[in-house]
């Protein structure tokens, strides 16, 4: 593929629409799934969020409580496409917070799951997936980033709800007498 035919393509609407769509995809199917695993076992999602270190005990309970709860809607407004841009804002920041979560405990010798989709808790040294993780949750953040700029993709309830105003006419900057 030549220079000139990826300027082209990058400078079509159509192909950022569908990249759009596959961060949508992506990023919300992650969130969602990352959320509905553990939405139902919220005593273990608290464990695993208590296991960082982090927060006070009780603290980190209640956001280990709150985090599937949000992942689930956040996930699901992602893969509807409806309020895209906020969404993944929400995701993005979800993201860093983890990536600084699992960096910290890697960096303070923590051996834990991370309990993105699970379980968590304390595990063996050698379980532990550290760099793997941090690079998901980096890819996953590209995505956000890119939602955040573009929120605009294919097949999105947001695009069948508030369609693009369009003008009929063309704008006159002459001074009405």
């Amino acid at each position: 593929m030549t220079s000139e035919t990826r300027q082209r393509l990058a400078a079509d609407p159509r192909v950022r629409d569908v990249v759009g769509l596959l961060a949508r995809l992506v990023l919300g199917g992650v969130v969602l799934v990352a959320g509905l695993l553990k939405v139902g076992h919220l005593e273990t999602s608290a464990r695993a969020v208590r296991a960082y270190q982090l927060l006070p005990y009780d603290v980190a309970g209640y956001v280990g409580y709150a985090l599937p709860v949000l992942e689930v809607a956040v996930g699901l407004l992602l893969v509807l496409g409806l309020f895209t841009r906020g969404s993944a804002v929400v995701g993005g920041v979800l993201m860093v917070v983890f990536i600084i979560g699992i960096g910290s405990a890697w960096a303070r010798g923590l051996s834990i799951d991370c309990g993105c989709f699970g379980d968590g808790g304390t595990i063996a040294a050698a379980q532990t997936q550290y760099p793997e993780e941090i690079a998901r949750d980096i890819g996953l953040l590209l995505c956000a980033a890119w939602l955040v700029l573009r929120p605009r993709t294919a097949l999105s309830l947001e695009r069948r709800l508030f369609p693009p105003q369009h003008r009929t006419e063309p704008h006159d900057e002459r001074p009405q007498a």
